[in-house]
């Protein structure tokens, strides 16, 4: 992970970006826990939606998600299981 990050500093701009990318107009940071889970019964997210995250981690961080990988859902599963993903794939 760069050194300018720290895990929760991730987090919370993870929120902001999911936020922002999927233009989520009723959701703040705050209504967004570290273990709510993203697709379905979460925050409701759809196929579509894992797509624009996609795109939005690309542009961000370089991160290319390929939805063949082995258990990409599990990491897209919460926001603290998002931010591990990406501070791997940063390291």
């Amino acid at each position: 992970m760069k050194n300018d990050y720290t895990m929760d500093s991730l987090i919370k701009e993870l929120k902001q970006l999911l936020i922002e990318s999927l233009q989520l107009e009723d959701v703040t940071e705050q209504d967004i826990k570290n273990d709510t889970v993203l697709f379905g019964e979460g925050l409701g997210l759809d196929s579509i939606d894992a797509l624009e995250l996609g795109i939005a981690l690309k542009k961000k961080y370089g991160i290319k998600v390929d939805a063949n990988t082995d258990g990409i859902g599990e990491h897209f599963l919460t926001i603290s299981t998002l931010a591990s993903f990406v501070e791997n794939h940063m390291a």
